[in-house]
This record gives structure tokens, sequence and C-alpha cells, in this order.
């Protein structure tokens, strides 16, 4: 008899561990479950955080940003002007795309800026559909070539570089005029 209460004893002793074991198990796991939830939730963060660094950086290589400042409202005219604020606008007879309608000279042009400034940033024709790539395309142009009024900014993006006071722009830029006026 006391062989059965002591096997009994010792069965309950174990069965005791075992569900306590079982349940300190459990809040281990569910303690597991959370901290992975962290370590994800720190991941995304983390994950954010460098796309925002990134994207400083990339920022930082192409423009300055005073120009962005004053171009606001210009880039927004220019947009209009040149597609109605289409990003898939094409012209077949220029080869000109996107909101900007940028034709391959003047992709070759800001890649040659880029390469002459030691920068590792190229653009290709495909991002000319791309209104983000379009505006950083104009802020390279427009920095390298030190235009410093709006006017100038316009009539050069329209007839390139040596022809920002040329009688040929003129009409371009009383359109974009007109249109930041309105």
């Amino acid at each position: 008899m006391k062989k059965i209460i002591f096997y009994m004893i010792i069965i309950t002793a174990l069965m005791t561990f075992y569900v306590q074991s079982s349940i300190q198990l459990e809040e281990q796991q569910e303690q597991l479950s959370n901290n992975e939830y962290v370590i994800d939730s720190l991941i995304q963060v983390s994950d954010s955080l460098t796309l925002q660094v990134d994207t400083l950086l990339r920022q930082s290589e192409i423009w300055d940003f005073g120009i962005e400042k004053k171009t606001r409202f210009l880039l927004d005219a220019m947009i209009y002007i040149e597609s109605s604020n289409n990003d898939s606008a094409y012209c077949a007879s220029e080869g000109a795309a996107g909101c900007l309608q940028i034709r391959q000279c003047m992709v070759d042009d800001v890649n040659r800026i880029l390469k002459r400034q030691n920068k590792t940033i190229r653009y290709t024709l495909e991002d000319r559909w791309n209104r983000e790539s379009s505006i950083e395309m104009f802020y390279v142009y427009c920095n390298y070539y030190n235009f410093m009024t709006l006017e100038a900014m316009a009539r050069a993006w329209n007839g390139g570089p040596r022809r920002a006071s040329s009688p040929a722009t003129s009409d371009y830029w009383k359109r974009v005029r007109d249109e930041l006026e309105s």
C-alpha cells in the first residue's frame, strides 16, 4: 500500500511538473510570437528609413533644393502646356514623351551632364514616362546651365540652352506665363 501511495505521489508530482512545463512552454511560445512580431515591425521601420535615406541621397545627388522651391509652379504650368498633365503623352513627330515631352537629345544631354559631374545616376528613354524622373531631369538641366529665372528655365527647356533668349521660344514662354498667371 505504501508503494502505491508513493507511486501516486510521484505520478502526481510528474503530472504537476508536466502541466507547469506545458504552461511555461505556451507562455514562452506566446512571448516568442510577440518578439517575432516586434522584430518584423522593426524590420519594416528599418526598410522604410532605408528607403527614405536612399531617396534623400538620390535627390541630393541630382539637384539643388533651392531650384525645387522656385520652380514648383513653373513645372505645373510647363507640364500642363507640354502634356495637359498626361504622363503618357507622346508626340511621334518629335519623339517626345511623358509629362514634360522629353526627347532623346535631352536624355543624352542630362546623362552627359551627370557623367561630367561624376554622378552615378543615369536616365533612360523609359524614364521620360515617369513624372518624378522627368522632373529630376529638368532640375539637372537647369542647375547645370545655371538658369536663374523662370523665363530662362522655360525657354531653355523649350529651345535648348543656347536659345533661352531666342525669339523662337518667346511664344512658349508666353503660354507658360499665361498658365502661371491663371
